[in-house]
C-alpha cells in the first residue's frame, strides 16, 4: 500500500524530556500495548482487519503485526508507519520521533485513510467525525510520554 495515496486525516505531537534513542523503546512498547489486548483482537475481527492478531519479530520489524495494523516500514529510531485495512477503510499511522535538542524529544503521529463507500463514509463519522480517533491517539502519546518521562526520572 502506497500511504501517500491515502487521504491525509490528522497529525498530533507531544514533546518528551527525554533523548530520541532512549524515547524509541517507549513507543514501540505503547504500541504494542495499546493494540495487543483481547478487545482490540476482537474489534479487528469484527471489522475483518487484514492483521487481527500479533505476530512476527519483536521489538517490531517489516511484517510484524498487531491488531488492526501491520509494520510496513520501520527506521530504527526514527520511524514506524503501520497500515492496515479492513471493510470499511484503508489507513495508515506513521510515527515519526524528532530531535529537539538533548533529552528532548518530539513524537509525531500521522493519520492517512480512505473510507470508500457508503458504509466507509458512516464508519468515517463514527471514528473521526466521533472525536474518538483523536482521543485514542492523544491518550497513546500520553502514555508514551508518562512512561518515558518516568523512566528518566527514576533514572536520575
Amino acid at each position: 500500500m502506497d500511504i501517500t495515496q491515502l487521504p491525509y486525516i490528522d497529525e498530533h505531537s507531544i514533546d518528551i524530556a527525554l533523548d530520541v534513542d532512549d524515547t524509541w523503546p517507549f513507543l514501540l512498547d505503547r504500541l504494542e500495548g495499546s493494540f495487543s489486548h483481547r478487545a482490540a483482537q476482537l474489534y479487528a475481527r469484527a471489522l475483518r482487519c487484514t492483521d487481527t492478531e500479533p505476530a512476527g519479530p519483536r521489538p517490531f520489524a517489516v511484517g510484524s503485526s498487531i491488531p488492526g495494523f501491520h509494520v510496513a516500514a520501520i527506521e530504527i529510531r526514527s520511524t514506524v508507519v503501520l497500515v492496515g485495512h479492513h471493510r470499511f477503510s484503508d489507513y495508515a499511522l506513521v510515527f515519526r520521533l524528532e530531535r529537539l535538542g538533548p533529552h528532548r524529544t518530539r513524537v509525531h503521529a500521522e493519520t492517512r485513510a480512505a473510507f470508500p463507500g457508503a458504509a466507509g463514509r458512516i464508519y468515517r463519522l463514527v471514528v473521526i467525525g466521533s472525536g474518538g480517533h483523536v482521543v485514542a491517539v492523544r491518550r497513546m502519546l500520553s502514555g508514551v510520554k508518562r512512561q518515558a518521562e518516568a523512566f528518566a526520572t527514576a533514572a536520575h
